[in-house]
């Protein structure tokens, strides 16, 4: 993790940015002009990542769960991203997360700087990632938090405020239990154990499970900036919930970035960097961006699941032959999240970086 203790430079709120009035954007929020989001029409603009319907998955015709784990397969090796609906988690408790974490980034500055965090462990009220100095920013505040593993969890330090936040955040990590299921069907689709990735991660004792609620305020220059620059998520699994009122979400296919459709009352989920690496590049993790509205404001949570800090992760054994060799170098989850703690999101750089001299 990054040694600094504090931010290099004094943090700025980007929602206060937002609500003062100005109609132009600091300097530092402003992208070079090959890095800025194009709003034009473009020939993929009807695509839209793969939906699943997961309900399938309870079908006694083996016939049926078999085209839907497939389905799952094609998304995890072709695109990295795909939408689920019919996943478990209840719509009133997916409701109920959006609108006490949207109640939560209203409050008074003061309440929210209650929880201010610090590149030590990003726990808590964030507006940046990264601790380079002069760095380009983000259009966006933050709220991270851990579930798992236990001993990281730590129910103090998540806002107090709505009254009914705690007790949301608690029952939203159930979300976990979606990201169980799927990895059992991404191992097995891979031709390993259905518990292969799960164990491989640091099992129930030391796998990790952490979310970030975002939040991207109202942008008087949308053309200028990013909500998130592009990058592909360092963990194992995302599993992300959009606002279904604002497309923001871009994948990249090709040259191409691809703007997200949200459905209603589904997930987004894509596939991160350490299960890139177990499946020795059979799964992609892809990069992505969030483009930000002069006209609405937005949230998203992303609940992230992370192999065990102190985990060795590499390509699985049985995924290593002669024919296909181990792509990527081993490494700890510790070490390889340091990159982006340090650097901010840099595309594929950092898992490019661990490929193996061929």
């Amino acid at each position: 993790m990054s040694r600094l203790e504090s931010w290099p430079e004094p943090i700025i709120r980007v929602q206060e940015l937002s609500e003062s009035g100005i109609e132009e954007i600091p300097e530092h929020f402003v992208k070079l002009p090959v890095d800025r989001p194009c709003f034009k029409e473009t020939t993929t603009s009807h695509v839209n990542i793969p939906l699943i319907d997961l309900e399938n998955l309870k079908s006694s015709d083996e016939s049926v769960r078999g085209e839907t784990i497939e389905l799952i397969s094609q998304a995890c090796r072709d695109w990295g991203f795909f939408q689920v609906v019919n996943h478990g988690v209840s719509h009133e408790l997916m409701a109920n997360a959006r609108g006490v974490w949207s109640e939560f980034f209203h409050l008074p500055l003061e309440e929210k700087q209650k929880f201010a965090n610090s590149p030590v462990t990003y726990e808590g009220y964030g507006s940046r990632l990264g601790v380079v100095k002069g760095a380009k920013l983000d259009w966006c505040d933050y709220f991270f938090l851990h579930y798992l593993p236990e001993k990281l969890k730590d129910e103090n330090k998540w806002p107090s405020l709505p009254i009914s936040c705690r007790k949301i955040i608690a029952e939203y990590g159930q979300v976990v239990k979606l990201c169980e299921k799927l990895h059992k069907i991404l191992s097995i689709n891979l031709g390993l154990n259905e518990d292969y990735l799960h164990q491989s991660y640091g099992g129930d004792k030391e796998i990790g499970a952490c979310l970030r609620v975002n939040f991207y305020p109202k942008c008087p220059q949308p053309d200028l900036t990013l909500g998130l620059s592009p990058h592909s998520d360092p963990g194992g699994l995302t599993v992300l919930l959009s606002d279904t009122d604002v497309a923001s979400l871009q994948v990249r296919r090709g040259n191409d970035w691809i703007t997200v459709k949200p459905v209603p009352n589904a997930f987004v989920v894509n596939i991160g960097d350490q299960t890139q690496v177990s499946s020795n590049g059979i799964y992609k993790s892809v990069e992505h961006r969030v483009i930000v509205n002069s006209a609405k404001e937005r949230v998203s949570l992303a609940l992230f699941y992370n192999p065990g800090g102190d985990i060795l992760i590499k390509p699985a054994d049985k995924l290593v032959t002669e024919d296909r060799p181990a792509l990527y170098s081993p490494t700890t989850f510790n070490k390889y999240r340091a990159f982006i703690r340090t650097k901010g999101p840099c595309g594929k750089s950092q898992v490019e970086s661990l490929k193996s001299p061929r």
